[in-house]
């Protein structure tokens, strides 16, 4: 069958708007305010195969790294029309615990096997685990929560009660864990309804075609962009604050080798995984590596697996960009993987200069807060990322107070957030002259000041308190980010990572980075 450009427009727009939908769907039923507020969630369809053939534009560390789990799932199961399976296991395609997937084939024309899959991950706000939120200063990942290996949550269209029930008895907020799953089980329905129309309209030889096509065309374009790019090794180190535990100034490295169209990433002389929950799989570097690049790319192409194929990922297992079981790894998901970006982008700033910006504020500035409400006795989880600086480019500054790279969600309004939790935000601005200073400055940061209205538990993980985003081209990097409580009107500085007990009345205020300046200043 013969390719028609047109039509591979059409199922390139597609293809991508039905994990589109699937995201309107879990955005809409999803009880927690993290999912249904800041839109924590990520949605994308698979081939036969598990290989990734379109995406909604959601969080790119969990669409990097979907695949992995996705093929973990087929692995360990034959699926039949009607099942489901979850997992939220690191080591087998996964994030962190409370990243969870869950996977559907998709049965058309009789076929004995799926002919495509569906699949969605959403952060849940608590998985259990030794602190409220499930993002805790941990040594092991048994400290972290449920670890979900792949396990059939849905079975011939009924949900498996016995695994449900074992999960929901393990979580401090049931109530909102059982609402969340339902609404990424009707997500993976409406992937599945709409793959079916797809395939009645236009025949499953015609879908599975143009999808195939969709990846190499993909490739083809991911080549032409590395082909662009001048031949040669480029090395960048960079450094994580710090563990949680006992170590700081983690090293990260990276030697990039652009040889014609491949990129071989070489990260072998990373610093070995450590202590602290900072710990990175290698998905989530996988994932880094595949944002950056697709990055680079200036034309409308679907990110899938074709994307993948011209990069040669090389790490060592047991460092901390490729961490192995037991370690800790709750905070390389949200934490190491911005570092990972920040080689990269380093890196490539070497080889093509004009196309690559200062660095932005480098974390995901992890709140985590839990305890019992007590006007109604129920406990509660809540867990945000708060925005910051974005680095300025040759041409523009950096934009301010947003999510940028590996994450990209939404920030949780004050109103949600009062109404669903016992707390007051006593403050919400821009962090004037946070950005680093330029030609073009650095976006600013954030401040966001929180006051506790009962007694809890606070459990915080950021980057960028000890070591600033860095500037390029004479840019001034961005001022680094500040963790304060408050309690009986005197101010507390905080480590980058630290949890502790909060009585009614304290206050947590975070000051997020700015990023990082791009040239030397006129002035």
């Amino acid at each position: 069958m013969k390719v028609n450009p047109i039509l591979l427009e059409v199922f390139k727009n597609k293809l991508s708007s039905v994990a589109d939908e699937m995201g309107v769907s879990l955005n809409r039923t999803a009880f927690s305010a993290n999912i249904k507020e800041r839109r924590d969630f990520s949605c994308a369809v698979f081939d036969e195969n598990g290989d990734m053939i379109a995406q909604a534009a959601h969080i790119p560390v969990h669409l990097g790294s979907m695949p992995m789990s996705v093929k973990a799932a087929i692995s360990e199961f034959d699926f039949k029309e009607g099942d489901m399976v979850v997992l939220n296991d690191p080591f087998k395609g996964g994030t962190h615990l409370p990243d969870i997937t869950i996977v559907a084939g998709v049965f058309v024309d009789g076929e004995e096997k799926p002919v495509f899959y569906v699949a969605n991950r959403a952060h849940h706000a608590d998985v259990g685990g030794m602190s409220s939120g499930s993002m805790p200063l941990s040594s092991n990942i048994f400290q972290e929560g449920v670890i979900i290996p792949p396990l059939k949550l849905v079975e011939n269209g009924q949900i498996n009660e016995s695994v449900f029930k074992l999960f929901l008895n393990n979580v401090r907020t049931p109530y909102e864990r059982e609402g969340d799953f339902k609404a990424q089980i009707m997500a993976n329905l409406t992937g599945i309804k709409r793959i079916k129309e797809m395939v009645d309209k236009y025949s499953l030889n015609t879908v599975k075609l143009y999808a195939k096509e969709l990846m190499d065309y993909s490739e083809r374009i991911m080549r032409k962009t590395i082909l662009e790019i001048p031949d040669g090794t480029y090395s960048f180190v960079d450094f994580l604050d710090d563990d949680g535990i006992e170590r700081q100034n983690i090293k990260i490295q990276l030697d990039l080798t652009i040889d014609s169209d491949n990129a071989i990433l070489d990260f072998t002389k990373s610093d070995n995984q450590v202590m602290g929950s900072v710990n990175a799989v290698y998905a989530i570097t996988l994932s880094a590596a595949l944002y950056v690049f697709r990055c680079l790319v200036e034309q409308n192409i679907p990110t899938n697996t074709g994307c993948l194929r011209p990069l040669n990922l090389i790490t060592r297992k047991g460092s901390v960009v490729d961490a192995v079981f037991p370690s800790a790894v709750a905070g390389g998901n949200v934490e190491t993987s911005q570092r990972i970006v920040d080689v990269i982008l380093g890196a490539l700033s070497k080889a093509v200069p004009e196309k690559i910006p200062a660095a932005s504020q480098g974390t995901m500035n992890n709140i985590a807060i839990g305890g019992i409400n007590e006007l109604n006795g129920e406990p509660f989880a809540y867990y945000e990322t708060l925005g910051g600086g974005m680095g300025a480019s040759n041409k523009h500054h950096g934009e301010s107070a947003i999510h940028s790279h590996m994450t990209n969600t939404l920030n949780t309004p004050i109103e949600a957030l009062e109404y669903s939790y016992p707390f007051r935000v006593r403050r919400y601005s821009i962090r004037r002259g946070s950005g680093g200073k330029g030609r073009f400055c650095g976006g600013d940061g954030l401040i966001r000041e929180i006051e506790l209205l009962n007694k809890a538990e606070i459990t915080v993980l950021s980057e960028r308190r000890r070591l600033s985003p860095y500037g390029l081209e004479g840019g001034e990097p961005g001022n680094r980010g500040r963790n304060v409580i408050i309690r009986n009107s005197k101010e507390m500085d905080m480590p980058p990572k630290f949890t502790m007990k909060l009585n009614k009345g304290d206050i947590v205020r975070i000051e997020t980075p700015g990023g990082g300046g791009y040239f030397k200043s006129n002035k």
